[in-house]
């Protein structure tokens, strides 16, 4: 039986529970500046457009969202010009949104595990799926393309 928590948007919720956690039990370097809390809920906003600018590019392109799901298309237009991974970069900046609203610099630490799960576990495996599903288009893709931003 296949784990279905084991998916991106868990572990990004997961990043921002612990964030919330830590800046409660361990608030590492309190830091409440008014201009970063005001701008940490607009960096979120902007992560979440980016998400749904990237799903667009996904229903349009008519391949699936989910990982580990075989793609039926290599989508190279909208915020995939600028980045492989939009989705999961918008996750990452919307965990370190947070983080920066609750002002300790212990709720920064997630954030920094997240990256790394996410690669690992997902965009990692994901670039092999493409290179094995597209080859020389993939190969072409991954090498003009960053892989965060």
């Amino acid at each position: 039986m296949k784990n279905h928590l084991d998916i991106p948007p868990f572990w990004t919720l997961g990043a921002i529970i612990t964030s919330w956690l830590l800046s409660g039990l361990a608030p590492i370097a309190l830091v409440d500046i008014a201009f970063i809390r005001l701008i940490a809920p607009m960096i979120m906003l902007c992560a979440m457009l980016l998400i749904v600018w990237s799903g667009f590019w996904v229903r349009r392109k008519m391949t699936g969202i989910e990982p580990r799901k075989q793609p039926t298309s290599l989508i190279v237009e909208g915020p995939y010009r600028l980045s492989r991974n939009p989705i999961y970069l918008a996750m990452v900046v919307m965990s370190f949104g947070f983080a920066l609203w609750l002002s300790a610099l212990s709720a920064i630490l997630p954030v920094i595990g997240l990256v790394f799960v996410l690669r690992n576990r997902f965009v990692l495996p994901e670039e092999a799926v493409l290179i094995d599903t597209f080859g020389d288009e993939a190969h072409a893709y991954i090498r003009q393309t960053r892989r965060w931003v």
